[in-house]
């Protein structure tokens, strides 16, 4: 059985990880070295000449990555407006002589995520109504004015 002693770490006994060190590559030091001739540069070239520094995302002039990603489909629009739309059909329902979307949103229609109120032309009117809204379709203007009622846009 082997006894173990207490021994003392020294300075000189400490060294970095085996495969930690590498020596410094050197180029252009002879064939002999495996980076002589075109010192790891390649043939010709841009890259080969001195002072050469490509942009950060440069991909050899075809139109970079970071370029293209915006064209693609399914990036949500920075100013969206959130249009609820209304048919004419549900405007004869409503016990209310002005309709706005603060008004349907009291009701329960919609809720507070809604911007704005488009009215399409869906249905029948015979109500004499007044309706604000940002957009109104041809025919829903048509058929809101044909009944009495006023469509102011705002």
């Amino acid at each position: 059985m082997e006894t173990t002693e207490n021994k003392t770490i020294k300075i000189d006994d400490l060294r970095p990880a085996e495969g930690a060190v590498r020596k410094r590559k050197r180029v252009g030091r002879g064939i002999s070295s495996g980076m002589g001739k075109t010192s790891t540069r390649g043939h010709r070239g841009e890259g080969q000449r001195s002072g050469q520094s490509k942009k950060r995302g440069f991909e050899g002039g075809q139109m970079p990555a970071y370029r293209k990603v915006p064209k693609l489909k399914g990036f949500p629009l920075v100013n969206r407006i959130v249009y609820a739309e209304i048919n004419v059909s549900l405007l004869e329902k409503l016990e209310a002589d002005v309709i706005d979307l603060d008004i349907l949103k009291e009701k329960g229609l919609f809720s507070k995520n809604y911007e704005e109120l488009r009215v399409l032309g869906n249905g029948e009117i015979t109500k004499k109504i007044t309706v604000k809204a940002r957009h109104f379709s041809k025919s829903a203007k048509e058929k809101i004015e044909a009944a009495g009622g006023q469509a102011l846009q705002v």
